[in-house]
């Protein structure tokens, strides 16, 4: 099971991404969770402490092993477009809670953007994850699917965009809908978020289709304060856990 999880800043995605990463590792499933948004948080939410995620390098800011896996030059003109990473998420990942945790970062490409070694090892190494045949990969990402190439986004087997019910949110969706047309995926799916009344379930169900709708998760203060207190919602909140555990069950049959 391959899944990338997106959204706008704040939605929710990190909430869903590491319960499910945590569910699935509760099952004895081999789970990699990469973190690919640039606000990283994934960490915390599966249960590091603080001071345990600053002390993670993102692959993005490892520059030498990035000119190394390129064969790069020094002046960094000439480098491998295609280098071998495949060993990688394996002696860079962190493990917490039954998941191997992999902080990508990202890479500052200017205004008019670049291409670097860091960049592509950074691109191949998104792209190796899909490969791994018998792991549960989850992929919390930022509002967009930039980092996927057209080969690794027909592998990952769920997209999913996490929503609140708002036009902002909406918006979001279609726009990722969008994007995920372009690199041949057409089946996007909806986890609505910050749910508080089922005029909010009504105002999601009118503007997803039905089958693309995975579920919803209610609005909780459990959550919140996990957040505040850096701790994991998986360890905090029963409610969101059972939530999370009923989409999950819809992934699987689809």
């Amino acid at each position: 099971m391959k899944v990338a999880v997106t959204g706008k800043g704040g939605v929710g995605k990190t909430t869903l991404s590491s319960t499910l990463a945590r569910l699935y590792a509760a099952e004895g499933r081999t789970v990699l969770a990469a973190d690919v948004d640039p606000d990283a948080n994934l960490g915390l939410a599966l249960g590091l402490t603080e001071s345990e995620v600053n002390s993670i390098t993102p692959v993005s800011k490892m520059k030498e092993l990035a000119m190394e896996r390129t064969a790069a030059n020094e002046s960094r003109t000439f480098y491998k477009m295609n280098p071998q990473v495949s060993d990688l998420p394996d002696k860079l990942a962190k493990d917490i809670n039954g998941v191997k945790l992999l902080v990508m970062g990202t890479v500052d490409t200017g205004g008019a953007g670049c291409v670097c070694p860091e960049h592509v090892m950074l691109k191949s190494l998104l792209s190796s994850l899909v490969f791994r045949k018998d792991d549960v990969v989850v992929m919390d990402m930022e509002a967009g699917l930039e980092h996927l190439g057209r080969g690794t986004a027909s592998l990952v087997d769920q997209f999913i965009v996490v929503i609140e019910p708002g036009a902002r949110s909406i918006q979001t969706y279609e726009k990722v809908k969008q994007l995920a047309s372009d690199l041949g995926i057409t089946n996007v799916n909806v986890v609505a978020n910050k749910i508080r009344s089922e005029d909010d379930r009504e105002y999601i169900r009118q503007r997803i289709p039905e089958e693309n709708l995975l579920g919803f998760i209610s609005y909780n203060a459990e959550v919140i304060d996990a957040d505040r207190r850096g701790v994991s919602p998986y360890d905090t909140s029963p409610t969101v856990v059972e939530e999370i555990r009923q989409i999950k069950a819809k992934i699987d049959q689809k």
